[in-house]
């Protein structure tokens, strides 16, 4: 088996916006759900893990993108474990056109497996004697940032709280990651989309924040066109960061 998996997928209709362009959050969706296919192909995906007490937890996620895929064009997510350690693992992927092979953009994510009672990470190692170790592919090139710390200061205003709900759940029973993505790109507006598309998204997870928690979400701008956002739950425990680099639909004419 080869050690990097290939998945293809569609832009179905109702997962693009008003432009026709894919979410980036339903990409989100297929990012996570090809590092799902990808590694329950190769012994150690969620399907045997939760038999064990044990998940993957999403740590940090960037995706960078040249563009989107238009409605029905149909793409392949290649996606390959970089690096593991005892705790965490790095997994990034290839957003491709099926039919031109055109590159649309990368991914960069980090893993956590934990312990589903504890709610503690766990030893990656301690699966299969450290299977995970034959997967690795340390030479493939992901030509984007591997981001770090999304960096904000006292400034940063509180623009919008939520309610949380049955469908902001996933199976481990926190709020579902790409649900995060969702919520934060709702802060602009969609006359701001028409001007505007996502350059690079970025977002690491704090803390789990469950349903009925209520999120608050504060916003800094931290450059012309870069936005970052911290999110909290009731008692202002800090769940997440993002930061989100946006290109105006002028500049890209100009380029």
């Amino acid at each position: 088996m080869n050690r990097v998996g290939s998945y293809a997928f569609m832009a179905e209709p109702f997962h693009c916006d008003f432009a026709g362009r894919l979410f980036i959050g339903h990409l989100g969706n297929h990012l996570l759900n090809a590092a799902d296919f990808h590694s329950t192909d190769r012994g150690f995906g969620m399907h045997y893990l939760m038999t064990i007490n044990r998940s993957w937890v999403l740590s940090r996620l960037a995706i960078e993108m040249d563009e989107l895929p238009e409605q029905y064009s149909k793409f392949t997510v290649e996606t390959w474990v970089e690096s593991a350690m005892r705790y965490f693992t790095s997994r990034n992927f290839r957003v491709v056109d099926t039919e031109s092979g055109k590159v649309y953009g990368y991914g960069r994510s980090i893993w956590a497996m934990i312990d589903t009672e504890s709610r503690q990470p766990t030893d990656i190692f301690a699966i299969d004697n450290g299977a995970i170790n034959q997967w690795i592919v340390a030479d493939k090139e992901c030509p984007i940032d591997k981001g770090g710390r999304v960096k904000m200061g006292d400034e940063a205003q509180p623009v919008r709280t939520i309610d949380t709900y049955y469908s902001d759940v996933d199976i481990n029973g926190h709020v579902n990651s790409v649900k995060y993505i969702e919520h934060v790109l709702d802060l602009w507006s969609l006359e701001w989309y028409k001007e505007h598309s996502v350059k690079r998204f970025e977002i690491a997870y704090v803390a789990e924040a469950h349903a009925g928690d209520r999120l608050t979400f504060y916003l800094q701008q931290t450059g012309e066109l870069e936005f970052c956002v911290r999110i909290c739950r009731d008692n202002e425990v800090e769940v997440a960061r993002s930061k989100v680099l946006f290109t105006s639909f002028k500049q890209q004419e100009r380029a």
